[in-house]
């Protein structure tokens, strides 16, 4: 599955801090084994290092250790689930250094619950694959009711699912989790060992036992789900985490003395340590959210007239689908979402919209049969059929409008949903706030390119505008969406497509303009100088043979896996305890691989190294190379129990030989004349600016003291387009004499400049300035791309290889030569800049005054 940019920035990000987290943990274990005054608070260190200026409120586990607990701002369509799988690979990778042991996977809803249960026992889906890749094809889905035991935790990456009201421990007494249980036995000593009773309390004072205090045969154990999760210390995936900061709460996740808890939310609460903030307005750029947001506010009082209009805008839609359908093969199937008001068989009243009401209506209309009618209510839910044919987006689902009350206000996912068809009384202050982030999500995540189908609708009656807004807005923000509110669009009829707004240069900058041409990194070909490409003129190039793996081979290894060792340790003394094999589960490994011949499986190494080794063969070859150094050094049954810990080094050591090895094949080009970096005459789509740009008719923004843009190439820039910072960089230049013009640079649409490393590299403003000795008002002397970092990214290995890229560029863009198939640039002066926003200011300063 494909990453978004904010996604693997938000991996990065999470990547980096647990690196900082194992080597301050490291640390300060090291410093309190010489004294234990020298320790320290290593989560706080760590987090520091990682995202200074961000607050970190430090906790602790049952057993008084810190803890690091983290939570990832993602919005309403952002992927949370899929980063979830994700993280659980890196934490295990670099904080567990183990592909076994227990995830605790707390969920709030029902619908959340069954939703993620069906995901994850879904071999094919990919959220299922992401776990496997994680645990090499050892992983068991398990319930509360599932029994296991601890030859399961020792051999599989075991991920346990609950409701957040099953951990309510305010009344764990009454819950099955909490209880003593057969189920559990195996992971505590038998009841006539009061000894082992004793010092597994020493180990783990929190467990709850039958007696409160200690009597003359001592305090026993309960063999409680509860307890075996306590001492297994699992790593917490909390979904919704927001739901989860009341004091009882928090004490009871603390209570389960977790190794690390992760939190997901669109809107964290007061109080959480929020490690990634992802925008609405990132993920508006990738494609993921229907967009704009359309309100029809049907005048009538009838709520029949809203619904048809409803019907008849789902039909356009229909229409808009088979037709993209029959020219790309993709399919989708418009559905309806309908609130009603009342839904019990005893709650149908005159003045009041029944389920019934809305169900027989539907039916009335032609070419609606019963089976595009679904009904999602607590008494009933239709929706449970669909699950045996693939889901509602499976080609063999038939339905088209789903009528609902509340049941579907938080959790529910269906990117087929794009119409709201609010039913419920005008003065209510429910219906849209709740709903609106269930007809967001962009099918298959990616825009249609037909205006009909790469947005949402919401059909309404007799309400009031302005409150109307206000609700609409307070949903965006309930969806973590905030910052888009501009995209709501009121309409009072929806008979065409969502209007755009198309905006043009100004006048007095266009002929200027228009002869402005961007330098490329550009490579010899048969027939003339084309456009760079990194798989194909930069990776293809790289010399695989010469990757220097030689520094693994002083890679220190402990005795073992950290997590199997604790785990035994509050075993007995019998090491080869019997598994319990749960139904359905698959164990084996897959691989085919004999311990009596080679206890490494190569190819599943190679899988892991496919974003960096294209091809799988080399992969395979790097891991058993380096296996083998290390097998020199280390007996097997080490090598083979430290495999995590080796294979994120062998990718560290990969992406950084990689990564070397590419920019000496960056500069050898540049140095023999087969790349050059050139304005070009071609027209490459990115290297020119602009005559005209359709942007949405949102919130246009404005300097930051409310006066419109005068040195904005374009008339209009909308709010989404500018973050704080950047807002505060395009106030700055709008106001300076010198300037010429200004141009906000969009990411994946507009000019971009491609290094040693895949990504590309797009900028954030172009600015041009005007010769201090010019008297022309019509013309520029100086044109700077400026990339703008924020405080959390100064001196990240992005920003510095951002850097390095850009100093490349202007070096080369003052050679004589670099224009020459360009006059009008010849005079030009081209310089690229990346401005940190601690001295953002002062660097503009010198860019604008010293050139």
């Amino acid at each position: 599955m494909i990453l978004k940019e904010y996604q693997k920035r938000t991996l990065e990000t999470v990547h980096d801090f647990l690196e900082d987290l194992a080597k301050w943990r490291k640390e300060d274990e090291d410093a309190r084994s010489q004294n234990p005054d020298w320790g320290f608070d290593w989560v706080q260190r760590a987090w520091r290092k990682t995202v200074p200026g961000r607050i970190c409120i430090p906790r602790r586990n049952g057993l008084g250790d810190h803890l690091p607990v983290f939570c990832l701002k993602v919005p309403t369509g952002g992927g949370k689930t899929l980063l979830a799988t994700k993280v659980i690979d890196l934490v295990n990778v670099h904080f567990r250094q183990s592909q076994r042991g227990l995830v605790l996977w707390i969920v709030p809803t029902t619908q959340i619950y069954n939703q993620t249960l069906k995901a994850l026992k879904d071999r094919d889906h990919p959220y299922r694959q992401q776990i496997d890749l994680a645990s090499g094809q050892r992983t068991l889905i398990l319930e509360k009711t599932t029994a296991f035991g601890p030859h399961d935790v020792a051999e599989n990456l075991c991920i346990l699912l609950l409701m957040l009201p099953s951990a309510n421990r305010q009344t764990k007494d009454t819950l099955r989790m909490f209880r003593d249980s057969g189920g559990f036995d195996r992971f505590f000593p038998t009841d006539d060992d009061s000894p082992a009773h004793a010092k597994m309390l020493e180990e783990c004072p929190n467990l709850d036992t039958f007696e409160q205090t200690t009597g003359f045969w001592g305090r026993y154990i309960k063999t409680s789900l509860g307890n075996t999760v306590r001492l297994l210390q699992p790593l917490i995936i909390l979904d919704e985490g927001h739901k989860a900061y009341s004091a009882n709460a928090k004490a009871t996740l603390e209570g389960f003395n977790p190794c690390m808890i992760v939190e997901l939310s669109a809107t964290p609460a007061k109080g959480a340590n929020v490690l990634v903030e992802i925008r609405g307005q990132e993920l508006n750029a990738e494609e993921m959210i229907k967009l704009d947001l359309h309100i029809l506010n049907k005048a009538s009082s009838d709520w029949r007239d809203t619904l048809l209009a409803s019907i008849e805008h789902r039909e356009i839609l229909e229409v808009e689908a088979q037709r993209h359908e029959a020219e790309t093969g993709s399919y989708i199937r418009p559905i309806c979402v309908i609130q009603v008001e009342r839904t019990g068989k005893e709650q149908r009243k005159p003045g009041y919209v029944h389920t019934d009401d809305v169900r027989e209506y539907l039916l009335r209309h032609p070419g609606i049969a019963p089976e595009y009618i679904a009904v999602k209510t607590s008494a009933q839910d239709d929706l449970k059929e669909v699950d045996d044919i693939g889901g509602l987006m499976s080609r063999d689902c038939s339905i088209r409008f789903i009528i609902t009350k509340q049941a579907l206000q938080e959790g529910w996912d269906c990117s087929f949903a794009y119409i709201l068809t609010i039913l419920t009384n005008p003065m209510s202050r429910t219906g849209i706030t709740q709903l609106v982030g269930r007809i967001l999500r962009q099918p298959y995540a990616q825009k249609t390119k037909v205006t009909w189908l790469d947005e949402s609708y919401v059909f309404c009656f007799s309400r009031r505008a302005n409150e109307l807004l206000k609700e609409v807005k307070k949903g965006f923000g309930l969806e973590g969406l905030q910052g888009l509110e501009g995209r709501v669009v009121s309409n009072e009829s929806l008979t065409g497509p969502a209007e755009k707004l198309m905006t043009r240069q100004r006048d007095n900058y266009r002929k200027a303009a228009r002869d402005l041409v961007l330098p490329v990194f550009m490579i010899r070909g048969v027939d003339g100088w084309r456009l760079v490409h990194y798989e194909a003129d930069i990776l293809s190039r790289v010399p695989w043979d010469d990757i220097d793996i030689s520094p693994l081979g002083d890679l220190e290894m402990g005795e073992g896996n950290q997590g199997d060792v604790a785990l035994r340790a509050n075993l007995t003394d019998d090491t080869s305890l019997p598994g319990f094999d749960v139904s359905g589960a698959e164990t084996t490994n897959g691989s085919g691989a004999s311990s009596d011949t080679d206890p490494m499986d190569y190819f599943f190494a190679a899988s892991h190294l496919l974003d960096l080794v294209p091809n799988p063969w080399r992969g395979c070859d790097l891991a058993r190379r380096t296996f083998r150094i290390l097998l020199e050094r280390y007996p097997s049954e080490r090598v083979e129990a430290n495999h995590v810990f080796i294979l994120e080094a062998l990718r560290r050591q990969i992406e950084r030989e990689r990564d070397r090895l590419s920019r000496e094949v960056f500069r050898s080009l540049l140095e023999s004349g087969e790349m050059r970096f050139l304005v070009v005459t071609e027209d490459l789509d990115f290297n020119s600016l602009p005559e005209k740009i359709e942007v949405p008719q949102a919130k246009r923004a404005n300097r930051e003291d409310g006066s419109p843009y005068q040195r904005n190439l374009f008339d209009v820039t909308t709010e989404d387009d500018l973050n704080q910072f950047e807002s505060k960089v395009a106030t700055y230049l709008d106001q300076q004499a010198r300037l010429f013009f200004w141009y906000r640079n969009r990411a994946r649409k507009d000019y971009y400049v491609q290094g040693w490393k895949p990504r590309r590299i797009y900028a954030d403003f172009i600015v041009t300035l005007r010769d201090d000795e010019s008297e022309a008002d019509d013309d520029f002397h100086q044109v700077f791309v400026v990339e703008t970092k924020g405080v959390h990214l100064e001196g990240s290995k992005d920003t510095e290889y951002k850097r390095s890229v850009f100093d490349i560029c202007s070096d080369h863009a003052r050679k004589a030569d670099w224009a020459q198939f360009v006059p009008a640039m010849r005079s030009k002066v081209v310089r690229f800049e990346v401005v940190d926003e601690e001295e953002w200011q002062a660097r503009l300063n010198e860019m604008l005054f010293r050139g």
